[in-house]
């Protein structure tokens, strides 16, 4: 399939129903799998920024948007951990050998997620994670313990809280649905083991994932190898010129081969 046309998928089952808009480009393995932030879409900057390195090295490129999220069907209000994961293993399903997942944010949550649940379903697909700025455990880490008397408050009474945001004109919407689900799926507190090598790229001056935040998930990572870049003047988003060709070298370190032991680079 063109990388260019999208893809439409059916995923859950009755009222759950909902169709997943997919971009795949055809080519070899390993693959690149990409995983999305919180509001994002499969046509930004880096997730386009993967699909031309893809191109260039004849890589196999899956991208998505997660219900509510940009071409696929759905609403944003419904979406939950758990529901952008099914959509996330669903997707996965039509790639076929090892995979480089490369998630970013909200995605670098879903990524941990997807190698464990792929890990209990059907081996070594995962050839290594790659991680920007990974927000795990956002829903109760990075949201909920920093709410406001008056959001709490609105959160137990209207079941949403809305916060403004600088990536958009429109503030963003965080349900109860969402923090109570997030609960299902947290991650810190114990050892989290990949089963594949793991690059964390995270920015110095990111103000939504701060550092302490990303070298907190380093210290769960207790058995599989790890890279941590610390991008000083980098911000959330990761996406200069800069940020993307960091990005792609990662990548293509992690096409290549795994490294063999925990490397920090601060």
């Amino acid at each position: 399939m063109d990388a260019g046309t999208p893809e439409l998928i059916t995923v859950g089952t009755g009222e759950q129903t909902r169709q997943i808009a997919c971009l795949r480009r055809r080519g070899r393995s390993p693959g690149l799998f990409w995983l999305g932030g919180y509001r994002s879409e499969m046509i930004g900057s880096k997730a386009t920024a993967l699909d031309t390195l893809g191109a260039a090295h004849g890589l196999e490129v899956t991208r998505f948007d997660y219900s509510g999220h940009g071409q696929s069907g759905g609403d944003f209000l419904d979406g939950t951990i758990s529901r952008w994961l099914e959509e996330a293993l669903a997707v996965f399903a039509l790639t076929s050998g090892p995979q480089v997942i490369i998630g970013s944010s909200m995605g670098g949550w879903l990524a941990l997620l997807l190698a464990r649940a792929l890990r209990r379903q059907s081996g070594e697909r995962v050839k290594a994670l790659i991680l920007i700025a990974p927000a795990v455990d956002m829903t109760e880490e990075l949201m909920l313990k920093g709410f406001s008397k008056k959001e709490l408050k609105a959160l137990e009474e209207t079941g949403r809280v809305d916060q403004p945001s600088e990536y958009s004109d429109q503030p963003y919407p965080i349900t109860a649905r969402l923090i109570d689900d997030g609960k299902r799926h947290l991650l810190f507190g114990r050892g989290i083991d990949v089963g594949a090598p793991v690059t964390i790229l995270q920015g110095g001056k990111d103000v939504d994932v701060p550092r302490a935040h990303a070298l907190r998930l380093v210290q769960h990572l207790l058995t599989d190898p790890v890279t941590f870049t610390l991008v000083p003047d980098g911000d959330h988003r990761l996406s200069r010129d800069q940020d993307l060709r960091l990005l792609g070298a990662a990548v293509l370190r992690a096409v290549d081969g795994p490294l063999e032991q925990l490397v920090l680079e601060l």
